[in-house]
């Protein structure tokens, strides 16, 4: 693939607006809440987008693109099913905890809630994921602009690495989350005309479903396993995914989506930025309306690669080194087929915009957390605002380098992306329970969250260990104590170890809760469910009220599952 002039141009007007976003911005920066929350000045609409586009990273355009070839239309589960029920859940219920009890991160409400020692173990654990996250993110960046332009590995870490640090450096969240806003158009009309031209080529969605059907039938599957979502989930054989009904709403739809949705800093950051209780509840909900829409631009350019590996004249995926199909190549073979001058630039642009937001993301996730839960709270408590703002230039200077490391770190080991999905399963599935219990249930205990995180942790380990998936060998995959069970797929694995960290997190918190002292209910106003005030101020349209939002959205999600049953 070759760039032309224009593309160039396209690819140059784009890195010159997102540094000058942070250097317009750098003048009102001023304190380290501007700094770290925008000064909880941003209006809804921006939040919910930013909430959007922070999320939409590596792991979101590439890795759903490569998910649609695999497993078909049932990657929308992660969407329709593993995304837009929490989000409503966390605008609805959460947030007024989050935003109302003015915590700056999701660790310091655990310290508001619980206990200094319970919001040391989130903090702790959420900085290295943060890191590995980013750093994956541009190994992936990385490989895929030397796949596709020849760009040299090192120089695409280090320039787009530092393009990211000169913009959070000057402008903070703020910053970001105006970037984030840009990237978001950015990504929905670079890959738009990809997915157009796609279908036409193909002969629109009956020409797909036809040759996705060959394909499924090829697999061993039924005929409309790669075009249907819920229809063989009967069993866990029958469709692409290996993964059960049960498997798919209570490890997918509750355990992890709600896991990491409504718990998870890098996203909830963006609402606390709001300039209100109101614009904060917005916030998600206005999120979920474009992630309903969202499978039509990253799955669905998936499904079409591998559909047309079936017509004559269509791609060729290329193999891995055990001979599989190299299915994360899939979004940039449709860019290279289908896009051309200026549009290719576009393209390529929308693609770098994905690895960016995912970035800049963790890094001011990453800089407000070790500023405000682990400098501030341990090292050193007592100092100006000032010396906070610097320590968060600094932290995210850090961030970005210790991300390039991780970075590297990936480049050597090729399994660290199941690592790292391991390891979500680990922290976030139990983080919810805690959450769950702490925000809605007033007995709840310091210790008994800290020891059920804890514990949670331990059993999927325990269950990781004594548990592999079809075809694994023992050790990252599982099975590395001794195999008692085996499963039909990683993805059932994995779904099946959120169940166990949540369940065993949820039955010890209860048990030392009831066993340990509870907190007077005059020092939870404002952190548990039940003591908070409820008479939120109106928003100034009536459309944008989360009460009338939520129910549309859910409503929307319920008939696209449904419409693709």
């Amino acid at each position: 693939m070759t760039l032309t002039i224009v593309d160039g141009l396209i690819i140059g007007l784009y890195l010159l607006v997102v540094i000058a976003i942070g250097v317009a911005l750098r003048r009102r920066t001023r304190t380290s809440e501007d700094f770290f929350l925008s000064g909880r000045s941003i209006p809804a609409w921006v939040a919910g987008l930013a909430f959007m586009s922070a999320n939409m990273g590596a792991q979101e355009v590439v890795g759903m693109a490569a998910s649609g070839a695999k497993y078909g239309l049932a990657t929308s589960h992660f969407y329709w099913v593993g995304a837009i029920p929490a989000m409503v859940f966390l605008g609805l219920f959460m947030m007024p905890l989050y935003y109302g009890s003015r915590a700056r991160s999701v660790p310091e409400y655990l310290k508001l809630r619980f206990d200094e020692k319970t919001r040391l173990l989130n903090a702790t654990t959420f900085a290295f994921m943060t890191v590995i996250s980013s750093g994956i993110s541009m190994y992936a960046m990385g490989l895929l602009l030397n796949l596709l332009l020849g760009w040299p590995f090192d120089l695409s870490i280090w320039l787009w690495a530092g393009i990211v640090l000169i913009y959070v450096f000057m402008g903070g969240l703020t910053s970001g989350i105006y970037n984030e806003v840009l990237q978001f158009f950015l990504i929905v009309f670079g890959f738009a005309p990809l997915v157009i031209l796609g279908l036409v080529d193909i002969g629109g969605w009956s020409g797909l479903m036809a040759s996705l059907a060959d394909i499924s039938l090829q697999r061993g599957y039924p005929a409309d396993a790669l075009t249907t979502v819920w229809r063989h989930t009967g069993s866990a054989d029958t469709n692409p995914l290996g993964v059960g009904w049960f498997g798919i709403s209570m490890g997918l739809g509750f355990v992890l989506s709600f896991g990491y949705w409504c718990t998870d800093f890098l996203l909830v950051q963006r609402a606390m930025a709001a300039d209100s209780l109101s614009a904060a509840r917005q916030a998600p909900i206005i999120a979920a309306i474009p992630k309903l829409l969202f499978p039509a631009l990253v799955i669905l350019p998936g499904m079409i690669a591998i559909g047309l590996t079936h017509r004559a004249g269509g791609l060729t995926f290329p193999l891995k080194p055990d001979g599989s199909l190299n299915y994360d190549l899939a979004m940039p073979l449709m860019l290279a087929r289908y896009l051309p001058t200026g549009l290719l630039g576009l393209g390529i642009t929308a693609l770098m915009a994905s690895f960016m937001s995912g970035m800049a993301g963790n890094v001011t996730a990453f800089n407000t957390v070790w500023t405000y839960d682990l400098y501030q709270a341990h090292i050193r408590p007592n100092a100006s605002d000032t010396h906070y703002l610097n320590v968060g230039r600094i932290a995210t200077v850090a961030g970005v380098l210790l991300s390039i490391a991780a970075a590297y770190l990936a480049a050597r080991f090729n399994n660290i992306m199941d690592l790292l999905q391991l390891v979500f399963a680990f922290v976030n599935a139990p983080l919810f329970a805690t959450f769950l219990l702490g925000m809605f249930w007033k007995r709840t205990t310091g210790h008994a969250a800290f020891a059920g995180l804890l514990l949670g942790t331990i059993g999927a380990a325990l269950h990781h260990g004594l548990t592999i998936p079809q075809h694994a060998i023992p050790g990252i995959k599982g099975g590395w104590l001794f195999i008692v069970h085996t499963y039909p797929s990683e993805m059932a694995q994995n779904f099946s170890t959120a169940i166990m960290a949540w369940t065993a997190c949820f039955l010890v918190t209860v048990t030392v809760s009831l066993i340990t002292a509870p907190r007077p209910d005059d020092q939870l106003k404002g952190l548990v469910y039940s003591l908070t005030e409820k008479g939120y101020e109106k928003p100034a349209h009536w459309y944008l009220n989360p009460t009338l939002l939520a129910p549309l959205v859910l409503g929307a999600a319920f008939a696209l599952n449904l419409i693709f049953w």
